[in-house]
């Protein structure tokens, strides 16, 4: 059996999203149960010199629609980066995977050996198309998400393995 670009991507990238959320709606109702300003678990970090949680969402679900978009040959659609409140990051992810699912196969089936450039702040760098998902793409998702899961769960958040992976 042969998996595709697209069902090495886009369904991956829309599962964890979604699992992202629902890490975030635990986090808001823990927040909310035990009288915890929210605020406290948005600006939490790992380590000083480390992005708050706020900014390892939205970079996680930057890193699914860039992806998939640059895969697809389209521009990805830019969001602000200005969530503060867990609905707002809730949103942010939810929007991101509304974008995934308007992405076809066919669109980014094919795009293996695609050349794919990344401006990131002041260098670029080109990637080829299966190396960039593989080797770039979905371990930045993962490396994101698993931030916030830690961030959380070093807060209080009752979390597990589960709630990372997702219901089968």
């Amino acid at each position: 059996m042969t998996v595709s670009m697209y069902q090495a991507s886009v369904p991956v990238f829309v599962r964890f999203l979604n699992n992202l959320a629902e890490m975030l709606q635990t986090a808001a109702a823990h927040a909310e149960a035990k009288k915890i300003d929210p605020g406290v678990l948005i600006n939490a970090r790992l380590y000083p010199d480390m992005f708050a949680l706020a900014r390892q969402v939205q970079i996680a679900a930057d890193s699914a629609k860039g992806c998939a978009a640059r895969l697809a040959g389209v521009e990805p659609p830019k969001f602000e980066d200005t969530e503060t409140t867990f609905p707002e990051l809730i949103a942010r992810v939810r929007k991101t995977v509304d974008y995934l699912n308007t992405l076809k196969p066919e669109q980014i089936d094919g795009s293996e050996e695609k050349t794919i450039t990344l401006t990131m702040r002041d260098k670029t760098r080109t990637f080829v198309g299966m190396p960039f998902l593989l080797q770039h793409a979905l371990p930045n998702l993962y490396f994101h998400i698993t931030t916030t899961y830690a961030i959380l769960r070093h807060n209080g958040v009752e979390l597990g393995k589960k709630d990372f992976l997702g219901k089968s």
